[in-house]
């Protein structure tokens, strides 16, 4: 199976790097995986504009290697911090970016075709905070690849990611208790992968609910 890893982070050493490299080491417990990491702060690539929707435009050379990456993998994994309730801004740079490929011309339906995605959030504030508002103000990043085609199957949140108040660095490496979910989730994702890689199709659930965002689309445009 091939997987792809982007990692959002840009600390160094990086929590949510760590946290991935978990999840990974849960996938290839499950079976042979080829992970193809991308840390987005090494990668060069532009900002969007409308520019990159052309057909003739030349896409620089980190793009495309993503683009190729994402279009050849069975599964992707998107590991992030939190920065002032929002993904860092290259992240959200890469998703406006991946319309040029991941949306057909009409720039309507997603070209991911069910493709298995999970996500790894780790922030600073505790796991209340999650839920009750940064679940929400991050939501545009699983809706934003749920709409270009691919299949959300969960997420992971890892809070208090910080060793103080504004004391920022590496903590998950005590965390061993994470660190095996982390792998218990991975391993789990896999099977998920394994079957997508062999039918081509997404399970069932994420199947229904591509139909329900598409009739939901439908509506609208008739509205409108």
């Amino acid at each position: 199976m091939e997987i792809l890893v982007l990692v959002a982070g840009t600390n160094e050493p990086s929590n949510s790097n760590m946290l991935a490299d978990a999840f990974v080491q849960g996938m290839q417990q499950f079976g042979d995986v080829n992970a193809h990491k991308c840390r987005l702060k090494d990668l060069h690539i532009d900002h969007f504009s409308l520019d990159f929707y052309d057909a003739q435009c030349h896409q620089e050379e980190d793009f495309c290697d993503v683009q190729h990456l994402m279009e050849s993998a069975d599964g992707l994994i998107v590991a992030t911090p939190i920065w002032n309730f929002g993904v860092p801004a290259h992240l959200k740079n890469l998703i406006d970016r991946m319309g040029s490929f991941a949306l057909d011309e009409t720039r309507s339906r997603g070209t991911l075709y069910g493709k298995p995605f999970y996500l790894i959030f780790t922030g600073g504030a505790p796991a209340v905070a999650w839920k009750t508002l940064m679940q929400k103000t991050s939501s545009h990043l699983p809706e934003a690849l749920k709409y270009f085609g691919a299949s959300y199957i969960g997420h992971h949140f890892e809070p208090k990611c910080t060793a103080g108040k504004g004391k920022f660095g590496l903590v998950v490496d005590s965390r061993p208790e994470s660190l095996a979910s982390l792998r218990r989730q991975g391993h789990d994702f896999a099977k998920v992968v394994q079957e997508y890689a062999t039918t081509g199709k997404a399970p069932i659930k994420q199947r229904a609910q591509g139909k329900i965002m598409r009739w939901g689309e439908a509506v609208l445009k008739k509205i409108s």
